[in-house]
């Protein structure tokens, strides 16, 4: 991906600086942020993967520290490849989990699924997270999503996820967090530059920032929790 998308993107980085617009695949356009990009099922294969190949550790961790058996089902939203719910399956088969995704995901999805062998443990669910509420479930995830889109709808993002789970359910949001003082996570703030440049309006934030989002949207608790290299979640609790 860094190849064949992100080099020639960030080659127009003094445009974007100059203009504050996106020069991704649907630079000037108006349509959705990754309508271009799914359109090309080879391309999307591609993104997915890579997907994949950055969240990997961070899923991983979360599989692993996050208190898994107090819940009894789970929702990754924006789910890619899926690599998310899949590692969480793997490490606690007693939940039944759901991948959340625009439906030219599935097959891709379906596949990534069979080969890790929890496909009795995980299904792929079709939707936009702008068009359809959320899966009802105990645990919402969403893993290097709130980045891509503007405030607003980060905001909305959240307030869906507050919606979508049972008192004493969690939301799981993880991404580069920027440091507080805005001076120790350079990837996290070189990741919000990639927004500038891939998204209308997306950028990364920091761990207090979505603490207060959470808060906002009516979680009666929100903590942040170190996952691996520059990736953080935020936890809130309903």
């Amino acid at each position: 991906m860094a190849n064949k998308r992100l080099f020639h993107h960030w080659g127009k980085l003094t445009v974007a600086l100059r203009t504050g617009e996106r020069q991704s695949e649907a630079a000037g356009s108006e349509g959705e942020t990754f309508a271009a990009l799914y359109a090309d099922p080879a391309r999307l294969k591609g993104f997915l993967r890579a997907m994949t190949g950055i969240s990997r550790g961070a899923n991983m961790a979360i599989a692993a520290k996050f208190p898994w058996a107090q819940y009894k089902t789970a929702a990754d939203c924006g789910t890619a490849q899926g690599d998310l719910i899949v590692q969480v399956a793997l490490k606690n088969p007693h939940l039944a989990g759901i991948g959340f995704d625009l439906p030219e995901v599935a097959p891709i999805f379906e596949e990534y699924v069979e080969a890790n062998g929890v496909k009795s443990l995980v299904r792929f669910q079709g939707g936009s997270f702008f068009r359809e509420p959320l899966p009802k479930v105990d645990v919402i995830m969403m893993g290097h999503i709130l980045h891509d889109w503007n405030l607003d709808e980060k905001k909305m993002l959240i307030r869906k996820a507050y919606e979508a789970i049972p008192e004493g359910g969690a939301f799981i949001a993880y991404d580069a967090l920027i440091d507080d003082d805005r001076s120790k996570n350079a990837f996290g703030l070189l990741m919000s530059l990639n927004m500038l440049i891939e998204t209308p309006g997306g950028f990364d934030f920091t761990g207090a920032d979505c603490v207060g989002w959470m808060k906002e949207a009516g979680f009666r608790e929100a903590r942040v929790e170190r996952l691996i290299g520059p990736d953080f979640m935020v936890v809130g609790i309903k």
